[in-house]
């Protein structure tokens, strides 16, 4: 299956790849495997969701932002490699989740990121180890940043 075929049948697009916002490289290549630099719910460079888990934002709004994330970090791998079908698998991602106090469903939250990678690339492709982590705050008050590891 084409994977921009089948992210537009799951009703999505590609944005633009995200402006960085420091020193880094979005993608560092090392063999076949690509780690991508968080990813965070922002658009053209600002965020589309706000808050932390367990206050301003919900479980679902949480959810959703982790599908932005993933939305950028293909975005930034379709620039960085012209084709997202040279994708092999999802090795892992690291899912850090802004988290009020007493907020304990981190890994509810990265399971937005999970489905849809499953959605797009299969349970066997699109599925990799995960880690969900709680942290007090995250840049431009997202609620959710990802960071990536895929193989070709």
């Amino acid at each position: 299956m084409n994977i921009y075929e089948r992210i537009r049948e799951l009703g999505y697009e590609l944005p633009p790849a995200p402006p960085k916002g420091g020193i880094y490289k979005p993608v560092r290549q090392v063999g076949n495997m690509l780690y991508l630099s968080g990813q965070g719910a922002t658009k053209d460079g600002k965020p589309v969701v706000f808050g932390r888990l367990g206050e301003e934002c919900t479980i679902e709004k949480g959810q959703e932002a982790a599908v932005v994330c993933t939305l950028n970090a293909l975005s930034v791998l379709d620039e960085y490699l012209g084709d997202l079908n040279k994708i092999k698998s999802v090795v892992k991602i690291l899912v850090f989740v802004a988290s009020a106090p007493g907020f304990h469903q981190q890994p509810k939250v990265a399971d937005g990121a999970s489905r849809f990678l499953m959605d797009i690339f299969g349970e066997d492709c699109g599925v990799g180890a995960r880690s969900a982590i709680g942290a007090s705050e995250l840049p431009g008050d997202i609620p959710v940043e990802i960071e990536y590891i895929f193989e070709l």
